[in-house]
This record gives structure tokens, sequence and C-alpha cells, in this order.
């Protein structure tokens, strides 16, 4: 098994660090060429959901990725990177991925 790991902002590495750790093979996902590389799941890390999703649109990265959890590729997102994948979000703001049936609430105050 090989994980993607978006590694535009958040705490990739350490979402890599424990891949390594259970002797899982991953490659930090920054770039659209990045994606071209065959891997089996994907991860959306805990950081600041908006510049994620700032940057994933940026890099060309939004839609080719949103197509591939669409089609079922398996996906976890901690923190940002669920937010990330939520289908709604409870202050209003447009949801991003769209592709995971919860609502959340951003924390929008103190240390994320």
């Amino acid at each position: 098994m090989r994980i993607g790991v978006l590694a535009v902002q958040g705490a990739f590495a350490e979402h890599i660090a424990k891949l390594n750790q259970f002797g899982i093979e991953s490659f930090e996902i920054r770039q659209r060429r990045d994606i071209a590389e065959n891997f089996d799941a994907l991860i959306l890390p805990g950081g600041e959901s908006t510049t994620m999703r700032k940057l994933l649109k940026e890099l060309d990265l939004f839609e080719p990725l949103k197509a591939m959890i669409a089609n079922g590729m398996p996906v976890l997102g901690t923190c940002a990177g669920m937010i990330l994948l939520a289908g709604e979000i409870s202050s209003g703001e447009s949801p991003c991925f769209a592709t995971l049936d919860i609502t959340v609430k951003r924390n929008a105050y103190g240390r994320q």
C-alpha cells in the first residue's frame, strides 16, 4: 500500500512519520505532478482549512483530488482535512470537496 499525504500546509510531517513507523510507504503531495504517481489512499492532514483550500486551487490539485475521492479512493481527513471533506459547514461557508456526508463546525478562535 502507498499513501499520498497532502503536504501544502499543516501537520503532514506527523502523518508521514507515523506511516513510516508502521512500515507503510507514503509520499508528499505538493504539486500537480505528484498525483501522477501511483497511490492507494490519501490523507488530508490537520492545519488551516481555508489556507489548504486556497492552495489546493492555486496548485491545480483540487479538481483531480476531488475526482479521485469521488471515484472511491480511500481518504482520511484529520481536523482541517475533515473540514475539507465535509458536505456542510455549519457557519454557512461553502464546502470544499463535499464528499463526506457530515456537518462540521469550525473552531474559529484560539489555537487550531
